[in-house]
């Protein structure tokens, strides 16, 4: 891969594997299986419905409507009636559509907000009697390693590791990733998933952040108590720890799949209007993301949703967002980063994909140590 950092996004960014529209690649047929993915997340409700492809998948029909499911969690420590009708309903508009499509393969997953909400089972039942939608709440570890999945070809195998930073709306997860050691077993053309050293979840999303630290009158006071507490939050299991070094120097890389990052991108860009096929694969420095940070930390509330990769969805959580970043950014040095507009939903998808192969017996050491992967 070796890819480099330029701030502008490479000309390969449209890749089958992101599971684009708009490259189309060749091998998928109209009578093909659909496979499907709905990642009900702390903020958004996502859907993604392709079919196979050599090179990935090819996205037939996708769905995304901000739910705030999360809100007032940090504060009630349950899910709000409001939040749960707006995530009923939009659950509702994905299960009708996987309904026509005729889904073949489907896997519908929760994350954070049902994982901490105290009625998080009355939720479920709820979905499940409004939609007939099962839905599954998955484990921290299984959210981490299903955003290493879904960015699997931004990871720069000229590199010796990654770090995967999937900020989310109520949770943010990291893994640490061994290039060297993919590179070694064949790398991407190998089939194999990259060998993780050690994932870990923050109890920070931008919606739980948010919430924890109103905006007040000092900007910058308010932005680095946010930032300070991310720091303090981030808590690498040992594995992680041994990797230290390489990005130290400079041997190792970022990635990054979240709203914010995407956000952050688009605001360096300086696009007239969000467009993923200049987003989804751009390499720009680390200098860049902060100094695209600073600038949203520069306006105020009016001032950032006049951004137009902000808006109004945006402009109450984008800071919150960046200090997690640059939380990440202070912790964990690399010159570059890449950018995906991708995440649980790819992986989900490529696993639903994947040929099915024996497993090889995997060893652990303290928790968020990951065992390693064939």
């Amino acid at each position: 891969m070796g890819h480099k950092p330029t701030g502008h996004a490479p000309g390969d960014a449209s890749t089958a594997r992101s599971g684009r529209k708009d490259r189309r690649p060749k091998g998928a047929k109209s009578n093909d299986p659909i496979y499907g993915a709905v990642d009900l997340g702390t903020n958004n409700c996502r859907m993604l419905l392709a079919r196979r492809t050599p090179e990935g998948f090819r996205v037939v029909e996708a769905f995304s409507r901000i739910v705030k499911l999360g809100e007032g969690l940090a504060t009630h420590g349950s899910l709000s009636r409001p939040a749960m009708e707006r995530a009923v309903a939009a659950l509702s508009v994905c299960a009708e559509r996987v309904n026509k499509r005729k889904v073949t393969k489907m896997r519908w997953v929760t994350t954070e907000a049902c994982r901490r909400a105290s009625n998080g089972d009355v939720f479920l039942k709820r979905v499940k009697e409004a939609t007939g939608i099962e839905l599954e709440v998955i484990s921290p570890e299984e959210e981490a390693r299903l955003a290493v999945q879904g960015s699997i070809d931004l990871l720069d195998t000229d590199k010796e590791a990654a770090l995967v930073i999937d900020i989310g709306g109520g949770s943010t997860e990291l893994c640490w990733v061994d290039l060297a050691e993919w590179r070694a077993r064949g790398g991407p053309d190998s089939g194999g998933r990259p060998p993780m050293r050690g994932w870990s979840t923050m109890p920070y999303g931008v919606v739980t952040m948010a919430e924890k630290f109103p905006e007040g009158e000092d900007r910058e006071a308010w932005y680095d108590t946010m930032r300070q507490a991310a720091r303090k939050a981030l808590k690498p299991p040992r594995g992680a720890r041994r990797m230290r070094h390489l990005f130290e120097e400079g041997k190792a890389h970022l990635v990054g799949t979240s709203g914010t990052v995407t956000s952050v991108a688009g605001v360096h860009l300086n696009l007239p209007r969000y467009d993923r096929a200049q987003v989804d694969g751009l390499v720009f420095t680390v200098e860049h993301a902060r100094a695209a940070c600073q600038r949203l930390l520069s306006k105020d509330y009016d001032g950032r949703a006049a951004e137009p990769c902000i808006g109004t969805e945006r402009a109450d959580l984008v800071l919150a967002g960046c200090a997690i970043l640059e939380a990440v950014l202070d912790e964990w040095p690399s010159t570059y980063m890449r950018v995906g507009d991708r995440g649980l939903r790819e992986g989900i998808l490529l696993n639903l994909m994947r040929p099915k192969r024996r497993k090889r017996r995997r060893k652990g050491t303290d928790k968020g140590e990951a065992k390693d992967e064939a």
